[in-house]
């Protein structure tokens, strides 16, 4: 019955992306070139209320049997609201971020979903931490986090739902293999309906995913996380973190970046990593396809990581930051003249 909901998650995405494309020319939610954009010619953007659609249509046919599938559902249309009403409008910073506040209050406090202790390796603070009064706070903050870190990686055609759509694959292939099912289905569900998107949205894009997309998928990637890695081990909680590597690295940089700079942290700029690759040399079909491929390999990493012991996790985990920052320091990811480790390398050479 899953397989035929995950055809039907496609087929209804793929039908439901031309309605909403005429939809957003209609409304006037479009996306007008300017310095910052790679595009050149006027697109329109909603696509992400296709991906939602398809979505919803393929939960009630399926109907998973979860504890926080109410909450996570209201959580998932406040969030729809408040992407569908910047994509219109461009809404302020502030109420973007009260949109996704009210967003994760559902899931965390009406849902009861929190982070409320992990057990620590090694036998640190007597084996466990408990967060008491920061289990709501810091639910919230990983729930708006990812949500923005998905907003953040949306600059090239395909980029953003592409590299969802890997993310969500790894994450209901481990939901399998931990007995998960609600996580499991919801899991591929939201894949399918992304990757029937995907069909109008890889490059040349026909229409691109907006805010609704972006804020929609980070959201529900965020929240279907927690639900599989809550009160667990401290390396078992570094998990969701390497499988959403990619727009946890470019955020993490670009606040590196304009720390460095001294510019405010909420400033745009053009110098996140699908920005970067092209800064290089490559085309905008490779660049998607580099990220694509790097998101595919933090997502066998999460996975190798999850059947690693402590140690193995912990040696891993040192391998896979050097990478990444002699990555990043390739391509100027935190800034053209951050090089500390090639540097080094270099000192030492000599």
């Amino acid at each position: 019955m899953l397989a035929f909901t995950l055809v039907l998650a496609f087929v209804a995405s793929v039908l439901f992306t031309p309605l909403v494309k005429r939809l957003a020319f209609r409304l006037g939610a479009v996306d007008t070139p300017n310095h910052r954009k790679v595009h050149a010619r006027i697109m329109p953007r909603l696509g992400g209320l296709a991906i939602f659609l398809a979505f919803l249509v393929a939960f009630a046919f399926y109907r998973p049997d979860g504890q926080y599938d109410k909450a996570m559902l209201l959580g998932a249309l406040i969030i729809i609201i408040t992407g569908v009403l910047d994509d219109m409008f461009e809404i302020t910073a502030k109420a973007k971020l009260l949109g996704q506040l009210l967003a994760a209050g559902s899931i965390v406090i009406y849902g009861g979903l929190q982070i409320q202790f992990i057990n620590l390796p090694f036998g640190v603070f007597g084996g466990q931490l408990e967060f008491g009064y920061f289990a709501i706070p810091l639910t919230i903050l990983w729930i708006i986090g990812i949500t923005n870190a998905i907003n953040l990686i949306d600059g090239l055609d395909g980029l953003a739902a592409g590299v969802s759509a890997i993310a969500l694959i790894t994450l209901s292939g481990m939901a399998i293999m931990m007995g998960n099912p609600f996580v499991a289905a919801m899991a591929a569900i939201l894949a399918a309906s992304t990757l029937g998107f995907l069909v109008f949205n890889f490059y040349p894009a026909k229409i691109f995913m907006g805010d609704t997309g972006a804020l929609f998928l980070g959201f529900m990637i965020s929240v279907l996380a927690l639900l599989g890695y809550k009160n667990v081990t401290v390396v078992a909680l570094v998990i969701p973190i390497i499988m959403l590597g990619v727009p946890i690295s470019d955020t993490f940089f670009a606040i590196v970046r304009r720390i460095r700079m001294k510019q405010p942290l909420s400033a745009p700029d053009k110098s996140h990593l699908h920005h970067c690759l092209l800064n290089v040399g490559f085309t905008h079909r490779q660049s998607v396809l580099i990220i694509y491929a790097i998101a595919a390999m933090f997502g066998i990493a999460a996975i190798i990581f999850s059947q690693a012991t402590v140690w193995g996790a912990i040696i891993l985990l040192m391998v896979m930051l050097l990478a990444i920052e002699l990555f990043v320091e390739a391509i100027g990811l935190a800034g053209k003249n951050y090089r500390p480790l090639i540097n080094f390398v270099k000192t030492i050479g000599k």
